[in-house]
């Protein structure tokens, strides 16, 4: 089953069956949104592990990843688009710190 995604005029979020959700910032360079993809993507699938086990501080865990990865490319948190570019970069590089450290 394929959805149906558009994006909204301004660019800032996109929209699957109905519900909008926010958009990566688009300053992000390639290679830092390869590595908070790769950090939400290990979280994602960590949150997937971690319940079918009943391992509810696993889960509490991978979520925390999921959050970071998501603040980080500028899907939650503060709006990137409400940030001046030395806050954007802040955010991701703060970002990427917590998750590889």
């Amino acid at each position: 089953m394929t959805r149906e995604v558009e994006r909204t005029d301004d660019g800032r979020y996109v929209v699957v069956d109905g519900r909008r959700w926010r958009t990566a910032d688009p300053a992000l360079p390639d290679d830092v949104r390869a590595q908070l993809l790769h950090h939400l993507g290990v979280g994602r699938s960590g949150v997937r592990r971690a319940s079918a086990a009943g391992d509810d501080a696993a889960v509490a865990a991978a979520r925390a990843r999921v959050q970071l990865a998501k603040t980080g490319l500028g899907e939650r948190g503060t709006a990137w688009w409400e940030q001046s570019d030395a806050e954007r970069e802040e955010r991701w590089e703060t970002a990427l710190r917590d998750l590889d450290g």
